[in-house]
């Protein structure tokens, strides 16, 4: 008894079989579209690529009042907690961004000419072109690299560059805009405190020659001392602050960090200034010395107590604006380049587009599996020519 041929059920073998009876048409099909897809692909304009590399900029020494702490610049107010001014240091995120704006593309095609090379009509077009033209990428050592793909060579190492020298720019120009901002605020600080120290050194003055010289109990000065720390202490975290203001919200952790600390620290001097609890800092052994508030302090004494904190605390505020000022002054003046390039592009010797070779591959992969599945179809038909018919 014989099987139905629509019955019939091929193997492998018998597919092999097909395909092999057709093996001309196979491999007429994949000669012809690997010939030709080679053959188009070396017609297509060459693509070639530079890259410029930049890593970003370290930070450097410390610019704040921690810095100045460092150095050994503020060794004359022992005791004190230093608040460091926030300064500014870009980091790989940051400089992709900037990479990647639209205003450093649209310096680009205003900078070669883009829009008539690319014989775009609009400008956003131009700018899309240029963009999928463009690579900006992070490598994993953190590394940043600007990729550009061009007709001409030269071109596409002349834009990569241009692209890390606009980089360099806006962050030099946004860094020094920065520290200016920081040199014009303590400026105005110092100035002010310049005028309360004169103040108080001439109130205290007055007062001693017309009370005579008073001595003070040794209790009475820890306590002068400790109330001066903590008081210059408030004063700085409140220039933190204001400083902060400029370019972050009430909202900011570290804005809020700060004035919980200067509650904190307010509280204490409170504290020093009309008795209660005494609350001693952990690390600082002069505030646990003293058991005598201000307000215990006979009258005459207590003026002086005061008149004199009042002068400890301009000085050590006076110090720490005038050695933090310097530091802006030198950030400001500072006209090295932020960017560290790595690699500078320079014109590719060898084209990455069109890739004649792997081009012709993949067309004759994809023809020889059309020409098999052809070849088996025609097969097919010519063993059951009347198959499918009513």
């Amino acid at each position: 008894m014989t099987a139905q041929p629509g019955t019939d059920e091929l193997s492998l073998l018998d597919l092999a079989r097909m395909i092999w009876r057709r093996r001309w048409l196979v491999v007429a099909l994949c000669v012809a579209a690997g010939a030709l897809t080679f053959g188009v692909s070396k017609l297509m304009p060459k693509m070639y690529e530079s890259s410029a590399t930049v890593v970003a900029p370290k930070e450097g020494a410390a610019t704040g009042f921690a810095g100045l702490a460092a150095s050994g610049l503020l060794q004359q107010v022992p005791g004190l907690t230093i608040p460091s001014l926030p300064s500014f240091t870009p980091n790989r995120d940051l400089l992709v961004g900037v990479l990647k704006s639209r205003t450093l593309a649209q310096a680009i095609v205003d900078r070669f000419g883009l829009r008539e090379r690319y014989r775009a009509r609009y400008l956003d077009d131009t700018i899309n072109t240029l963009r999928g033209a463009t690579t900006i990428a992070v490598s994993r050592e953190g590394v940043v690299s600007v990729k550009i793909e061009d007709r001409d060579p030269a071109l596409a190492a002349a834009m990569a560059n241009h692209y890390v020298e606009l980089l360099d720019q806006f962050v030099a120009q946004y860094g020094t805009g920065e520290a200016g901002r920081q040199r014009t605020f303590l400026t105005r600080q110092l100035a002010r405190s310049r005028v309360d120290l004169d103040a108080a050194e001439q109130a205290l003055r007055r007062f001693q020659e017309q009370n005579r010289a008073i001595v003070l109990q040794e209790q009475t000065k820890g306590a002068i001392e400790a109330a001066a720390r903590l008081k210059g202490e408030i004063i700085a975290a409140e220039v933190q602050l204001q400083v902060m203001r400029n370019f972050a919200t009430d909202a900011n952790p570290e804005v809020v960090a700060i004035r919980r600390r200067i509650d904190e620290m307010n509280r204490q001097l409170g504290q020093m200034q009309y008795g209660s609890t005494t609350v001693a800092q952990p690390g600082s052994r002069d505030r646990g010395d003293f058991t005598v508030p201000f307000s215990k302090v006979p009258e005459v004494g207590l003026e002086l107590v005061r008149l004199t904190r009042d002068v400890k605390v301009q000085e050590v505020l006076v110090t720490l604006l005038t050695q933090q000022l310097e530091q802006a002054r030198i950030a400001e003046a500072r006209d090295t380049p932020v960017v560290q390039v790595l690699d500078r592009a320079v014109p590719a010797e060898r084209y990455v587009r069109p890739r004649a070779v792997l081009n012709g591959g993949l067309a004759v992969v994809v023809s020889l599996v059309f020409g098999a599945l052809l070849a088996i179809v025609l097969e097919s038909r010519r063993r059951h020519p009347t198959s499918g018919r009513a």
